[in-house]
């Protein structure tokens, strides 16, 4: 037992259930710990932009073999929007099925919306966008703008650039990959001792939000609570252990090789906060640099699972709430735009109202004021979200390394099966 909590995952478990004692028994100083969550994300957030970085143009330079990488990119693009789309439908037939919002008899004009200003204004731009904007968002002001930013797509898309300028360049950009690849073991070492903090940063996150907003919050429209947590636990155990199962390998043993991680996710609903260590993990499996580096940080934004199931379900159940018949056409209308606006969300405030917000742009019949309800429970639906996510994102990087044949098998099943390995040079 006691090397258990000698372990980061078991200080997490601690760290969890003292913050939920915290917010149970004095909530105002649990309350007053919220900097200790905030604390830990952005530290790890302040190293994000650099590991993609050089990851990404470590990878590329170093597989000299650009079509390959074209390849990945392509074949990963091709699959987050087959899955997504999968999600998306699963969101929509289960708001059908159980009808979670059905005699909630909600009257629009009695909602208060001042809640919602700050989302939908954001929400607003979101859907005068079109796809041209949203290209051009992707492009950076200049290099140096997409890493004060933080912006991890256009971080990617200045490091994919980068890597091929570089691999183009031969023996005489050998020095500058080599000074990379030492930056990013220095950057991975200093990731290595923020995460101890991991437990102080869970503290503070559980017992913040017990203390504020209490156990019994979890009632409130629990019938839509509990079903999305059902949504995601169907696609997960369903539709990625099948994908999974294809590739060659196990869901389970890699939730558990995962385990640290998703317990930090679930603690903090942030999966940037392990988007480091999930890169290593992968690359320790075996699979090839140049492929992690490309897939998690684009499956980041374009690869959201957990979010577009989100995006159909609540806006079906707001419908439902407040009595609004929807056809056939409104359901592909919101299915359609559901595809576009779930793309890049990530890193967006508020980003699930704010998305959900613009999806209802394009269907006027369902009172966007509804979203009021779900704002409520929104916090609670974002720990399945960010699980649901990063799961979905390891399964993609999993599932492509084998398509593309780009995974060690051997190692990855010594790894997920916790056989000692020799560590990566």
């Amino acid at each position: 037992m006691s090397r258990v909590f000698r372990s980061l995952f078991g200080q997490v478990v601690l760290a969890l259930i003292a913050g939920v004692v915290l917010g149970l028994l004095w909530p105002e100083q649990a309350i007053a710990l919220k900097p200790l969550g905030d604390g830990f994300i952005k530290l790890i957030k302040m190293l994000i932009p650099l590991i993609v970085f050089c990851v990404v143009v470590h990878g590329i330079a170093g597989t000299g073999d650009l079509r390959r990488v074209g390849r990945v990119g392509v074949k990963a693009l091709i699959y987050f929007e087959v899955v997504t789309t999968v999600a998306l439908m699963l969101g929509l037939g289960l708001a059908f099925l159980f009808e979670p919002g059905t005699g909630m008899n909600v009257d629009p004009r009695a909602l208060d919306g001042s809640a919602l200003n700050a989302y939908t204004a954001t929400a607003d731009k979101l859907a005068s966008g079109g796809f041209s904007d949203f290209v051009l968002k992707l492009i950076p002001n200049t290099a140096v703008s997409a890493f004060s930013s933080g912006d991890v797509l256009q971080v990617l898309l200045f490091s994919i650039v980068f890597g091929v300028a570089l691999s183009l360049l031969g023996e005489r950009g050998s020095r500058v990959a080599g000074l990379i690849e030492e930056l990013s073991q220095v950057l991975f070492k200093i990731m290595g001792l923020l995460i101890r903090l991991a437990p102080l940063g869970v503290l503070g996150a559980i017992a913040f939000t017990v203390g504020k907003y209490g156990i019994g919050s979890l009632k409130q429209l629990g019938m839509l609570v509990a079903l999305f947590y059902l949504a995601v636990f169907l696609f997960v155990a369903v539709v990625l252990g099948l994908i999974m199962r294809v590739s060659g390998f196990s869901l389970f043993k890699l939730l558990r090789y995962l385990r640290e991680e998703l317990a930090v996710v679930f603690a903090t609903t942030s999966s940037d906060s392990v988007l480091p260590q999930v890169m290593a993990k992968l690359k320790n499996m075996g699979i090839r640099d140049s492929t992690v580096g490309l897939v998690i940080p684009t499956g980041y934004s374009f690869n959201l699972d957990a979010f577009s199931i989100y995006i159909t379900l609540a806006a079906v159940f707001i419908a439902q709430a407040t009595n609004t018949p929807i056809g056939m056409a409104d359901l592909l209308t919101i299915l359609a735009i559901s595809l576009v606006t779930s793309k890049g969300a990530h890193g967006v405030p508020g980003s699930a109202i704010v998305v959900l917000a613009a999806t209802l742009h394009a269907v006027p019949a369902i009172p966007a004021i509804g979203l009021v309800l779900v704002l409520s429970v929104d916090w609670f639906m974002g720990i399945a979200r960010a699980l649901g996510n990063l799961i979905g994102n390891c399964v993609a990087t999993v599932a492509i390394a084998a398509w593309e044949g780009d995974i060690d098998r051997e190692r990855a099943h010594a790894v997920l099966d916790g056989r000692d390995v020799q560590p990566l040079a």
